[in-house]
């Protein structure tokens, strides 16, 4: 593993650890108000159903303009706002020092009355008794599923496909195990009556016990610790690490999440007896630090590893900005800062998940290990897996964030404040892109799988083979068209989800275009012979074409012009309003008609016979056959030439094919014409006018003397 990887993996690992503990936090939203003893809320309800409070109340309402939101980030006086704030939370946390004392002492008092029957000690013995019954009811499962733990062991470690289904397997039987846990434990437990603050009590330890049991379920599962004793935990671990790695992460987080809630169960039990949250936010400062202090010790303590490299930054450098990270998120919390502490927290968290969850897609599916004959899972779908983690990542932290800040996701009030309008408008329209994004890339996928089961050789036959070229030639066509539809909705969409009024801009849009139109009347008239030289079917990918001033093979399209490669490879672009009327040379059959002149004393149907032998052993080639439509034949005498008879022969053949056979005939028709003993014509010259050519000739030559030269004049 590089050092780059392994820094940013425990960046990640911690983040993530934290966000599912932050998620949960008694404390984490804005300071609620002081809640109230019971006497003074009966006292309270008395006091507003008098008609003269009621009447008094919608007077106030009415005379006094609604405050603003909390939620302003933006603001002028922000910075001013934010420190008094923080100053008011700290006086409000010292003095609550002074009545926690008392408050404990009530809630003591409570569960003494509560608890007279079973004491304390027999309450932690109901919740172990019950704790004891899940264990139990699980190691039953353990035993009657050890066929199934045999099976998981099956899948093949050394392909993506197998550790994929590992994984899952692993997956479903820890699941099944910690749905055995709840049925044994609280299950078993709902099934008495009891009294409701009992009820309460024990539900919530239970519940620390299924959540501490859920995550030491899923580190196993994920992680694969030495402790379980499986020869291939190295190869089958979600993410790339060394077994001492896998042991700290596996008890660090468990100890971690257990620990964190039973503070958030206790805390809401205390609420339960009458903690107001101005106490509960002191008391949550010891239990805060505690926390602070096992997530540091978690990273100062884990194994680091023997690393080669340079470059990145050294483990103690990563350690040091992972410490001031926490802490400084430590500080916002105690300080009440939530606002800050959310958008902190996201902007390290999320991306550190995304990466988390990236490296475990590309590791668990990566490709497989040499000496294998299984196949690669095609990097679309590897792709696909990814971009599905990554939105699914970020909407929930979007959803989350605007929780936690108080916006509404799907109003957009007009009394809102312009900083609210805004921060729900962007979060709105990160959905928008997100969800765009991986609708355009599960579109893409599909329609390059396509195009590429279609280009392979030997593809279809026939009308099939047709089909897939034509399809080759369109969806390049559809992809790029579906894109502008898709990046000028998710824009339009964005835009209106902010605030923006779309409907002028779309107005505007069309009265653009149309003045583009008029200006641009070339291009028009390229894109629409274009559109209408695809729905004639004209020519498809790969076929070639002749249009006059341009001929070659069609390698692609564009909108407004298709690229030809001509046979001695140079590339020319043409746009469509010039192609003119278009000559296709590949689609069907071809007939392709050559002559061969022969000696004037041949015997011709002796010749028709061996063409047409010839044009049967073509027919019959394994290279040649499944080519021919029709063979080589004789048509017969084409004409009586200066130096013999011309023949005429034919054949029809597949597009592009009967190049090749061409020569192959004229080879064998040159040798079956030889030991035939029939000549081929070849051009010669008979001189006459003597008993012997040589005399002949010399009296030519005397001639020649003879003849008196013309006068000049």
């Amino acid at each position: 593993m590089k050092r780059a990887s392994f820094h940013a993996w425990v960046l990640s690992m911690l983040a993530t650890l934290l966000a599912g503990l932050l998620l949960l936090a008694p404390a984490s939203g804005p300071v609620l108000a002081q809640e109230p003893p019971p006497e003074e809320i009966s006292e309270l309800v008395k006091l507003l159903s008098k008609p003269e409070v009621k009447a008094w109340l919608e007077a106030q309402s009415q005379a006094q303009p609604q405050a603003e939101p909390a939620l302003n980030l933006i603001d002028s006086s922000a910075l001013s706002a934010a420190l008094t704030y923080i100053e008011q939370h700290l006086n409000r946390v010292l003095s609550t020092l002074p009545r926690i004392p008392a408050q404990f002492e009530r809630a003591w008092n409570i569960l003494l009355v509560e608890f007279e029957e079973q004491g304390v000690l027999g309450v932690l013995a109901l919740v172990a008794t019950f704790l004891a019954a899940g264990l139990g009811l699980d190691y039953v499962t353990r035993k009657l599923m050890t066929p199934y733990r045999s099976w998981m062991k099956q899948h093949r470690y050394d392909t993506p496909r197998g550790r994929t289904k590992n994984f899952g397997a692993r997956l479903l039987y820890s699941f099944i195990l910690i749905g055995v846990f709840v049925v044994g434990s609280a299950g078993a437990f709902l099934i008495f009556s009891w009294p409701p603050l009992l009820r309460e009590v024990v539900l919530g330890y239970l519940s620390v016990g299924i959540i501490s049991r859920l995550t030491f379920m899923l580190g196993r599962a994920l992680l694969l610790p030495p402790h379980l004793k499986l020869a291939t935990a190295d190869h089958l671990r979600v993410l790339p690490m060394s077994p001492e790695s896998a042991t700290h992460w596996y008890f660090w987080s468990g100890w971690i999440v257990s620990w964190f809630v039973f503070v958030y169960v206790t805390f809401e039990l205390l609420r339960t007896l009458g903690f107001d949250q101005d106490s509960l936010v002191t008391l949550g400062i010891p239990a805060s630090v505690v926390l602070l202090v096992m997530i540091l010790a978690a990273i100062w303590r884990r194994p680091i590893p023997a690393l080669t490299g340079s470059g990145s930054w050294s483990p103690q450098t990563i350690s040091w900005l992972l410490t001031v990270f926490f802490v400084v998120l430590f500080g916002l919390r105690m300080a009440g800062a939530w606002t800050a502490f959310w958008l902190t927290f996201a902007v390290v968290a999320v991306p550190g998940i995304i990466y988390l969850v990236n490296r475990a897609v590309h590791h668990t599916m990566r490709a497989p290990e040499s000496g294998t004959d299984a196949r690669p899972f095609a990097p679309i779908t590897i792709t696909l897996v990814e971009r599905a983690f990554r939105v699914t990542i970020i909407v929930a932290a979007s959803l989350l964030l605007a929780r936690y800040w108080g916006l509404g996701m799907t109003s957009m009030a007009q009394d809102d404040g312009f900083s609210t309008r805004l921060l729900r408008g962007g979060l709105n329209a990160a959905i928008i892109f997100l969800a765009a994004d991986i609708g355009w890339n599960i579109v893409k996928a599909l329609m390059e799988k396509k195009i590429a089961a279609s280009a392979e050789p030997g593809h279809g036959a026939g009308e099939a083979k047709a089909q897939q070229a034509r399809m080759r030639t369109l969806l390049p066509i559809f992809q790029n068209i579906l894109f502008a539809v898709i990046v000028v909705m998710t824009v339009l969409m964005a835009l209106s989800a902010v605030g923006v009024q779309v409907g002028p801009l779309i107005a505007g849009a069309g009265v653009v275009g149309v003045a583009i139109g008029f200006g641009a009347q070339t291009l028009v008239k390229d894109i629409i012979s274009g559109m209408f030289y695809l729905l004639d079917d004209a020519f498809r990918v790969g076929e070639y074409i002749d249009s006059g001033s341009y001929k070659g093979t069609v390698e692609s399209f564009s909108l407004r012009s298709v690229k030809l490669r001509h046979h001695r490879g140079y590339l020319t672009t043409v746009p469509f309003g010039e192609l003119g009327a278009v000559q296709n040379m590949s689609r069907d059959w071809v007939v392709e008609k050559f002559s061969i002149s022969v000696a004037y004393d041949t015997d011709v149907d002796k010749a028709r016979k061996i063409v047409k032998k010839i044009g049967l052993e073509l027919a019959a080639d394994p290279e040649f056959a499944p080519h021919v439509i029709e063979p080589l034949k004789m048509q017969g005498v084409q004409n009586f030439g200066d130096y013999g008879i011309e023949l005429r022969i034919k054949m029809m053949t597949k597009p592009g094919e009967q190049f090749g056979m061409k020569r192959r005939a004229w080879l064998m028709i040159r040798r079956a014409f030889q030991e035939a003993g029939i000549k081929l014509a070849a051009p010669k010259i008979e001189v006459s006018g003597g008993e012997s050519p040589a005399a002949a000739a010399a009296q030519a030559v005397l001639s020649a003397k003879d003849t008196p030269a013309p006068s000049a004049g």
